[in-house]
């Protein structure tokens, strides 16, 4: 490695000890005695950076950009990393996640569910067809959208996500599509609200989808300002961006 790259090492190793120290201390706080799975979300941030990532012990990375996602897997698919797609998706982009990604974590609406698993089935047979071994099921989260009605009327759209009332409905759609698998569910704490109180409304949704489909055992939530607050209410999976990479570079 060059200088450079011994650096950018070094500012990763700090910051990520600094992360997986505020999960540990997080996650006695709360009791617990498993600490919840950090996926490191590496938008806008090079390969280069995803490589440092796992050679200190990263397995388990994020990105909510198709393109910037396919890049990155392709460029670093001799490391054996899980990469998880977490932003929302387009349904035309179905075909290339599922090439790369082993879980998506922003399944909002069925169209996205047919969209998913029929490209998932045609990433099985491009395998086979090419004597190449096949992609496992996908895991599918569920979405769900925690702002309350006001908050999403003076939003005006924006961040995606299902209703907690029709949770249930795509939880039964994507156990009923062949090549995926119900992991669980996400949210975002929205921006106005205590995150305590919202992940909180999370773990009961869980809650009831766990009591139908108790292998459904997947929460995602909690990100770089709020992650202690996910870890009390019950997260298994924390998305944490720039707490391990650092300011954002600018965007060309």
């Amino acid at each position: 490695m060059n200088d450079g790259d011994v650096a950018r090492r070094a500012d990763l190793a700090e910051r990520l000890s600094r992360v997986q120290g505020r999960i540990a201390q997080a996650s006695r706080t709360a009791g617990r005695t498993e600490t919840p799975q950090l996926i490191v979300v590496t938008k806008f941030f090079p390969a280069a950076d995803v490589r440092h990532l796992a050679a200190l012990g990263v397995r388990e990375v994020g990105e909510n950009r198709d393109q910037e996602a396919a890049a990155k897997a392709a460029d670093t698919a001799d490391l054996g990393l899980t990469w998880h797609f977490i932003g929302q998706l387009q349904t035309n982009k179905a075909k290339s996640v599922a090439r790369y990604a082993a879980a998506v974590h922003s399944v909002d609406r069925a169209q996205l569910v047919s969209a998913l698993g029929k490209a998932v089935r045609a990433e099985r047979e491009r395998a086979v067809a090419a004597s190449e071994t096949p992609r496992e099921a996908m895991t599918a989260l569920v979405q769900v959208d925690l702002r309350s009605v006001a908050q999403r009327e003076a939003a005006g759209g924006g961040r995606g996500g299902a209703l907690p009332e029709d949770v249930m409905t795509l939880a039964a759609a994507v156990e009923g599509e062949e090549g995926l698998t119900l992991g669980g569910l996400m949210a975002v704490a929205p921006l106005e609200a205590d995150p305590a109180e919202a992940f909180a409304a999370l773990r009961d949704v869980a809650d009831e989808l766990q009591r139908q489909y108790p292998h459904a055992q997947m929460i995602s939530a909690g990100m770089s300002q709020d992650l202690e607050a996910a870890v009390s209410a019950g997260a298994t999976h924390l998305r944490i961006g720039s707490d391990v990479l650092g300011p954002r570079p600018a965007v060309r």
